[in-house]
């Protein structure tokens, strides 16, 4: 049931009436406010849970947030204002959408986002300027897509296309891309019409040492190929990504950025999660090998494995190369299985981890007998049912888990004893038990085993006639 929702003039009153009815302090009021609210199921998401304060111009005497009291300055500001007084109220006003959602989407509503806008616009040719109009335009724009018109989408890309040398300007502008990417379909295919795949590709071939622009653009590449947008009927996801790989090089210049930055866990990780992004054909799959992909890969789980998060993004990266039959080969006779196991077992505590790595070795036991007794024999099916155990309540490790299994014995019943002798079954039933998502990874799995399942037949094609 959706959560009902109030204005933030109706949750300020509430808090006001605490203040001055019950003659609480601000604190005190502020929290019981939230609390009551919260007992009707109201959604709060969208409120500034604090207390409004009175303007520092004394001659305004209403209370107001302090996000609404900085907008309502830059909104006064006139040309002839010192520059450094007006970027400090800029970065004042970017310092408080970075609070959280609620600043921002009050700031929103009192429409502040053509101001900032017109701020951007005024300082395009003033370089220190601009980095922090751009700052206030990413705060204001996170979680708020739906701001950008076509006028902010032009400015964006004006401004990669004029300061591409300069790495600050770059990482400020992309950021905001981001931003005004993520959840918003309409944004991406105009801004990739506008060129935005060539400006993000040639500032990482440019910038490849500067770690922040990297790490920035990698993400905003990433944010390309999604298809999260719940408003839109047909997204162009796969296009992007497609577009990215053959137009612009995209595998190559991410592969030769996280050899740049090899150190730096942070960005490896980025750039594993943008390249399982990529990964939608089986020639590019070949093609991230080729590169070196794989190789750097392995490394990095050689070198990182005490890194949960970069491990988990390796995992998802293997995972989606090692949908082409000769990548999964190649992963198996480099090492990738022990290396994954043992990555596996070090962070057994992390279901995220998990849920990678069974998937992981589930992908290269498809079809791969030769694979699936490597697997066996570096202990991957133990540490699957290790996760099981240790994750009893997370569907998608048990369903990633159950899939390993039963991949593991498909083509080969040699390995269900020694399988079920782990405790297999019992982990299994539990799951389909518990989460019914497991329902038929787990039917799977146990009829491989040559354990007892019950198999509903969903339909017969019986008892029905078809009408003219």
């Amino acid at each position: 049931m959706a959560k009902h929702r109030i204005t933030q003039e109706t949750f300020d009153a509430a808090v006001r009436e605490n203040m001055e009815e019950f003659e609480m302090d601000p604190d005190e009021a502020l929290r019981d406010t939230v609390q009551q609210f919260e007992i009707q199921g109201v959604d709060l998401s969208c409120i500034v849970k604090a207390v409004p304060t009175v303007s520092s111009d004394e001659q305004q005497e209403e209370q107001a947030h302090e996000v609404l009291q900085v907008l309502d300055v830059l909104r006064n500001r006139k040309d002839s204002d010192s520059v450094t007084e007006l970027m400090a109220d800029v970065k004042r006003f970017a310092e408080h959408c970075s609070l959280g959602f609620g600043q921002r989407y009050l700031a929103a509503q009192k429409d502040a986002y053509p101001v900032i806008l017109s701020y951007c616009t005024k300082t395009l040719e003033e370089r220190d300027s601009l980095v922090t109009t751009l700052s206030a335009l990413a705060a204001l724009t996170d979680g708020q897509p739906d701001l950008l018109d076509a006028e902010g989408q032009q400015l964006l890309l004006d401004v990669l296309k004029k300061y591409h040398a300069d790495s600050s300007v770059t990482c400020k502008a992309i950021h905001a891309v981001r931003h005004c990417c993520l959840k918003h379909e309409q944004n991406r295919q105009d801004l990739v019409k506008g060129g935005i795949l060539s400006l993000l590709t040639d500032a990482i071939r440019q910038h490849n040492g500067c770690a922040e622009l990297v790490k920035e653009a990698s993400v905003a590449l990433r944010v390309m190929t999604f298809d999260d947008d719940v408003r839109a009927t047909y997204g162009h996801a796969h296009e992007h990504a497609k577009s990215i790989v053959l137009e612009h090089d995209g595998l190559k210049v991410l592969i030769e950025a996280a050899k740049a930055n090899v150190d730096n866990t942070s960005i490896l990780s980025e750039l594993c999660s943008t390249l399982s992004r990529l990964a939608v054909r089986n020639e590019f799959c070949q093609d991230i090998c080729d590169l070196g992909g794989l190789k750097l890969m392995m490394t990095l789980l050689a070198d990182s494995y005490e890194t949960p998060e970069l491990v988990r993004q390796v995992f998802s990266a293997i995972r989606a190369v090692a949908g082409n039959d000769d990548v999964k080969d190649a992963a198996v006779h480099v090492g990738g299985v022990q290396l994954i196991v043992i990555a596996m077992n070090r962070h057994m505590n992390i279901s995220a981890v998990c849920e990678q790595g069974c998937a992981c070795l589930s992908v290269l036991a498809l079809r791969k007998p030769n694979n699936c007794k490597v697997i066996m024999e570096n202990g991957g099916a133990l540490a699957a049912v290790q996760s099981m155990k240790a994750h009893t309540d997370v569907a998608n490790v048990q369903k990633q888990a159950c899939m390993l299994l039963r991949n593991l014995v498909s083509r080969s019943q040699s390995y269900n004893q020694q399988i079920l002798e782990m405790g297999a079954e019992a982990l299994i039933t539990k799951a389909i038990k518990t989460h019914q998502d497991c329902g038929d990874a787990g039917k799977a799995a146990l009829r491989d085993l040559g354990c007892q399942v019950e198999l509903r037949e969903l339909w017969t094609g019986k008892h029905s006639s078809l009408s003219n």
